[in-house]
């Protein structure tokens, strides 16, 4: 909030709200997390438009709905009245808050996608946080909870804040009913930005399957086929347990330790895809990520690193710079906003890896 001096009175005026077109870039729900993010963080009125006008059910979906709602609550905001389908959304934070959540979403929407929403203005609160959420833990088209808790909770570290991750119930699609836990601890003082130009040598590699309410057997031929895809060792592979009453759901995953970055691929299994389909999809990804070698991070880490390393030059005056093995419309969607809040130019150096750096302005 702005005060101005008018013949020897002090006269406050309220922030200028700041419009987000949600059919710019990608369309879809980035968009949206990414701007509730940012009000709560600057205390600036928000209104979108158009949310989600590229995706084939436009509006608000329950899970977005969720992401609005748990904005507010860490905000204390006004929020105007929304339903599913909605296009248009009116939102004026008053006072972010640490504290203790609960962020419940019916069905198997990803409760991912809400702790992303809330974590960047948590981690900035006056005081740690908890945050229980419920709902789909590992679904499609979002991240999942151990990516997450393995390649981007490792990146918060390093920004000087923490945010440790504990999963008690696993929650797949359709039927949902997972369960993670959240335990934010903002940076003391300012965030310390960093650059990240290079992912360094491979340390070791661990290959993962779940099975709820599958057969055990679907796991081990994802294992098998992966093994001879890829020639890891079988003993650096395992299937993670799971209760039956978790699925029914299936999913692989590989997870990449270098030296200065973590990645972790999945694939889910689904309804007449083979084992040894969802093993060759998982290995495509890694191969994508792989062959760029001068790319220290993947395309789906680079849209949620994007926003973590604005806040830290937005905090400290700092400068910082990372490279990607590619770049999406989510993270051109995400500079975009970031840019319509932050005094902040990020900008993108195209070389051997996509190199993007963020500046204040």
């Amino acid at each position: 909030m702005q005060t101005i001096t008018t013949q020897g009175r002090e006269t406050q005026c309220l922030p200028t709200t700041v419009e987000i077109d949600g059919s710019q870039g990608e369309g879809g729900g980035q968009i949206l997390r990414t701007a509730l993010a940012l009000s709560v963080i600057t205390q600036k009125p928000l209104a979108v438009h158009n949310i989600r006008a590229k995706r084939p059910k436009p509006g608000l979906m329950r899970q977005h709905l969720a992401c609005v709602h748990a904005a507010q609550a860490i905000s204390d905001a006004q929020v105007s009245p929304v339903a599913v389908g909605a296009t248009e959304l009116h939102f004026a934070p008053r006072a972010l808050r640490a504290g203790q959540y609960e962020f419940p979403i019916s069905g198997a929407g990803s409760s991912m996608l809400v702790l992303q929403t809330v974590l960047p203005a948590l981690l900035l609160a006056q005081g740690e946080s908890v945050v229980r959420l419920s709902g789909g833990t590992h679904n499609p088209m979002a991240p999942n909870y151990h990516f997450i808790k393995r390649a981007f909770a490792p990146l918060v570290a390093r920004l000087g804040a923490r945010v440790d991750m504990e999963l008690r119930r696993f929650g797949f699609y359709p039927a949902g009913g997972g369960e993670v836990l959240a335990h934010i601890a903002p940076a003391t003082g300012a965030m310390q930005p960093f650059d990240l130009l290079v992912r360094g040598d491979l340390q070791s590699v661990v290959a993962e399957a779940v099975c709820a309410a599958v057969p055990k057997a679907v796991a081990t031929r994802e294992l098998d086929e992966l093994a001879r895809l890829t020639g890891w060792d079988r003993s650096a592979m395992q299937q993670l347990p799971a209760r039956q009453d978790e699925g029914p759901g299936n999913i692989l995953l590989a997870t990449l330790h270098y030296t200065h970055v973590t990645e972790l691929f999945s694939c889910l299994g689904a309804h007449g895809v083979s084992s040894e389909a969802v093993a060759r999809n998982l290995c495509q990804q890694m191969r994508d990520y792989q062959k760029k070698p001068e790319a220290a991070v993947g395309a789906h880490l680079a849209d949620q690193l994007v926003l973590l390393l604005a806040l830290a030059v937005w905090q400290s005056g700092k400068r910082a710079s990372f490279s990607c093995s590619e770049v999406t419309e989510h993270l051109r969607s995400n500079m975009a906003v970031i840019q319509q809040f932050l005094p902040l130019r990020i900008s993108i150096e195209t070389a051997s890896a996509p190199v993007a750096h963020i500046a204040p302005v």
